[in-house]
């Protein structure tokens, strides 16, 4: 499923997820200018886990290039040294959020962070939840680590931190409603979903697909534990500062009722 709208508004307009959807678009423009095959700012700027692991250890990463031969292009894979870090190597586990592998994982994470970020940001505050979101980026970059120490694969994207704002979502707003893309063979059609069933099935996805990947080692290219790291920090501090009454009240919003909409309050 593929949110398309919450029933939520929020009572402050959302500047700082604002200003994250920002910055990385305009980090994965920085990236773009050395070329799509450039490795450039994701060794530099990427976490890559032996080097975290090792700071002064060489770190040889794998690499795939199409080469031309009489018979065609062919892929060739090999390994080579990797760029040395443009920052100590511990301060990549933050780094890394910024950057994106392509265009359908930088709007694929800004998106489910404009869903369902604003409202996350109205109850925390907006320096609240510029701590959620990067402290949930930096856990989820930890978890990938613990779980991969010795990998030499550069690790990039704010799916961690978006994670951390699902889960506090989940904690905040479990009986709020999500308007999702839900695509049924070559037929695609709408339904309205309420966010516990929403978020719980996203994050059972993660776990499943991380211990599938932990038991065959191979993670598909994905950092499935980052995602579940960042998700539970990110409930976790929602469940903190909601025991210990820190949070903004709960605003007014939308009920969605099929195509229909109605107001109330939670």
């Amino acid at each position: 499923m593929i949110p398309l709208r919450d029933d939520n508004r929020a009572n402050r307009s959302p500047v700082v997820t604002w200003l994250l959807v920002a910055a990385c678009f305009v980090v994965f423009l920085l990236q773009l200018r050395g070329g799509a095959d450039e490795p450039g700012l994701y060794e530099e700027y990427g976490m890559i886990p032996a080097r975290v692991t090792s700071p002064e250890a060489t770190v040889m990463v794998p690499y795939r290039e199409h080469v031309m031969t009489p018979r065609g292009p062919r892929a060739v894979e090999g390994e080579r040294l990797a760029k040395p870090s443009a920052v100590p190597a511990w301060l990549t586990v933050l780094t890394c959020i910024f950057l994106h592998g392509g265009w359908l994982h930088l709007i694929g994470n800004m998106w489910f962070l404009w869903i369902f970020g604003d409202n996350v940001e109205d109850r925390f505050g907006r320096l609240g939840y510029l701590v959620l979101y990067l402290g949930s980026g930096i856990a989820a970059s930890l978890t990938h680590w613990l779980s991969e120490p010795t990998s030499p694969v550069p690790t990039v994207g704010a799916s961690g931190a978006v994670a951390g704002v699902m889960g506090a979502y989940l904690v905040l707003y479990p009986r709020a409603r999500v308007l999702a893309l839900l695509p049924i063979g070559f037929f695609i059609t709408t339904v309205v979903v309420p966010a516990f069933v929403f978020l719980l099935i996203w994050f059972a996805i993660q776990f499943v697909q991380g211990s599938m990947a932990a038991m065959g080692g191979e993670a598909g290219g994905v950092a499935w534990w980052a995602h579940v790291g960042g998700y539970v920090v990110g409930a976790g501090l929602a469940l903190l500062l909601r025991a210990t009454d820190h949070l903004r009240p709960a605003p007014a919003h939308v009920e969605l009722h099929g195509r229909g909409l109605r107001r109330r309050r939670d």
